[in-house]
């Protein structure tokens, strides 16, 4: 789609936008002021000279509480929440500044979030949780107007409690599509509310999950791909199919000790919740559905040089103390630092998104250092845009 002599004629004006919106991600000295804080009230100082500054500014301090019950005590939960909140407004304005097919990418984009949504409401339900307190846990990226947020989780458990649930989820949603591929799947026929009750009640609720963002994730990879294509195809391309094996991979590891991982589950259940494309698939996924254990995963993941360091993070051969998520994080930030360095595509819009995600991970870990005194892990962070960054210097 488009090109150098076309792509600015729609998306020039957003696309420079999103390359502006660049610079504001905490630098290098930023991180450095932070992890030298010795308490919240110094770091909340220390990020009022970024691009947060607004939003941090108003916090209340330890040494100046407010009896306001709506005024934010300056922790790392406030800090998360203030700066999704920030992401979402600079989010929603590119939207209503964006014309198809850039508008359809970005609705792309918060449909992960509106699927993760709709479960913590549909879990929320079964465990009884109060509807108020689980819509405000809800992202703010992928939330439906209130009226259905509000009916997702009050449904009764009856035949026509649940007819009502398969209404409001697969039609009144944008994502009602992964509903219903999904139920597809998993019943022959769905002509009774009840058999869609019976597929909700016996399947887990994390199960359900993984199997939208895997028809999410195969209709956003075809969408740029064959849709978009281009420049767009090649970059999204790239990075949907690294997410694709990331997902397919923890499914693999999380799957041990649980009912997927019995024998007659492997090949079955468990291998249809891997995406059908990526850089694992088909080979790669065909041996991740027959592992037992992790010596067994390791072999695979061996396998394939691309994910051997993640596997050697997670079983500490390395001798540091990175998770394979911590290795998986490091890589993610490099595909979507690079995804930048093109002109003329949506890769930036997802990028941005993402690097945001984890500039916030960063900044809740730092504040839950200095919050329990714990220094010595302070550092323990994703450096963005860092041109002293592991992978830049030709280190993992």
């Amino acid at each position: 789609m488009g090109g150098f002599t076309t792509f600015n004629i729609q998306h020039g004006f957003t696309e420079s936008l999103i390359r502006g919106m660049r610079s504001t991600f905490l630098t290098s000295s930023d991180y450095h002021h932070l992890t030298q804080c010795e308490s919240l009230d110094d770091a909340k100082m220390n990020l009022q000279e970024t691009d947060y500054g607004d939003k941090v500014s108003s916090l209340t301090t330890s040494s100046n509480s407010s009896s306001n019950s709506k005024t934010l005590t300056m922790s790392p939960s406030a800090v998360q929440q203030l700066c999704v909140e920030k992401l979402v407004e600079e989010i929603n304005y590119l939207k209503t500044q964006s014309v198809a097919p850039l508008s359809q990418f970005l609705d792309f984009v918060t449909y992960e979030y509106m699927i993760e949504n709709v479960m913590l409401l549909l879990k929320g339900t079964l465990s009884g949780r109060d509807v108020n307190e689980l819509i405000e846990s809800c992202h703010p990226l992928g939330m439906f107007k209130e009226s259905t947020m509000r009916s997702i989780p009050t449904f009764e458990s009856s035949a026509k409690g649940y007819a009502d649930l398969y209404q409001t989820v697969l039609i009144d949603t944008p994502v009602g599509k992964y509903f219903s591929m999904f139920l597809l799947e998993s019943s022959a026929s769905l002509g009774a509310a009840s058999e869609v009750r019976n597929v909700l009640e016996e399947v887990e609720i994390e199960i359900i999950k993984s199997s939208l963002i895997k028809f999410w994730l195969e209709d956003f990879h075809t969408f740029c791909v064959d849709t978009v294509g281009g420049d767009t195809g090649e970059t999204m391309g790239e990075i949907l199919k690294t997410r694709a094996d990331t997902t397919a991979i923890n499914i693999t590891l999380n799957s041990f000790g649980t009912a997927l991982n019995e024998p007659s589950m492997r090949g079955s259940d468990r291998k249809r919740l891997y995406p059908s494309f990526g850089h694992l698939y088909p080979a790669g996924t065909n041996m991740l559905a027959t592992v037992s254990d992790e010596e067994g995963l390791g072999n695979v993941l061996n396998s394939f040089p691309q994910y051997a360091f993640a596997w050697s993070a997670h079983s500490n051969d390395a001798g540091d103390n990175k998770s394979i998520d911590d290795a998986f994080y490091e890589r993610d930030v490099q595909m979507l630092e690079l995804a930048f360095e093109g002109q003329f595509h949506f890769g930036p819009f997802y990028a941005y998104v993402k690097l945001k995600e984890q500039e916030i991970r960063n900044l809740v870990w730092i504040t839950e250092c200095i919050l329990q005194g714990q220094k010595e892990e302070i550092n323990n962070y994703v450096p963005i845009f860092d041109m002293n960054s592991s992978w830049r210097s030709g280190k993992r």
